[in-house]
């Protein structure tokens, strides 16, 4: 049971639109960087204000702070998904491989680099994040554990340069501290993730709308749309160069 929740009327998205809603929008926020600033405004800098060049980057902008919805709305799930799972270390293996597996398309469309060590995937900053609430689950009552294994793997994050690094980790773990609450939980995570005002606003809204329903389930659909998109865009992105 919930608490601090919406009235159930209110409560009309459930899991699967969610994952949806995520999708969408980090589809909108990578093609920004891939098609838009990688492709056109990259190659044709310095962009000055009143140019063509400046409104397409201001469109640009625009396109990124929609796309600020998707990274909250997966940590949220990520935890939903751990309070549900029948088996939490097959969830992790998930992450973990994917995150191998879309290493190389990540690098390609963001940085136009087959290896770019020096930051990784988003699968990543969820596999630490998972290991993060199910350490402090499993040494329940033990603070003694649970801070330095949080911390190291808070280090890790930022050590392996994970996508939104210790902060995006932070953030899982407080939207697991505040599971049985949702309307705090939406506001501190709110809180958490206040550097990337206004467009992670956004994130929240449906959140706090979730009906704690799974929704239809397209389990590994939604775990390869991540590698899937990336090198879709990627490849997308290489013809539109050819082209221009």
């Amino acid at each position: 049971m919930y608490r601090y929740n919406l009235p159930e009327k209110f409560r009309v998205l459930d899991g699967s639109a969610l994952k949806i809603i995520a999708c969408i929008t980090m589809l909108i926020d990578h093609a920004a960087v891939c098609l838009i600033f990688n492709s056109i405004l990259m190659p044709n800098a310095p962009i000055i204000q009143g140019t063509d060049l400046y409104n397409l980057y201001t469109f640009y902008k625009v396109l990124r702070a929609i796309g600020r919805t998707a990274f909250p709305i997966y940590c949220f799930l990520l935890v939903e998904g751990f309070f549900h799972t029948k088996s939490r270390s097959k969830y992790a293996l998930r992450l973990l491989v994917f995150g191998i597996i879309s290493e190389i398309p990540f690098d390609l469309c963001i940085y136009n680099e087959m290896w770019h060590p020096s930051y990784n995937n988003v699968y990543f900053t969820l596999f630490i994040g998972l290991l993060v609430i199910w350490a402090w689950d499993y040494f329940k009552d033990r603070w003694y554990i649970q801070l330095p294994i949080g911390a190291v793997l808070l280090y890790a994050a930022h050590f392996f340069h994970t996508d939104y690094g210790w902060k995006g980790v932070l953030l899982i773990f407080i939207l697991y501290i505040m599971h049985a609450w949702r309307v705090p939980q939406v506001v501190f995570g709110l809180c958490a993730m206040s550097w990337e005002l206004p467009g992670v606003i956004l994130a929240f809204i449906p959140i706090l709308f979730y009906s704690g329903k799974r929704g239809r389930q397209l389990k590994y659909f939604y775990y390869i749309f991540y590698p899937g998109h990336l090198t879709l865009l990627y490849l997308l992105s290489v013809y539109l160069i050819n082209r221009i």
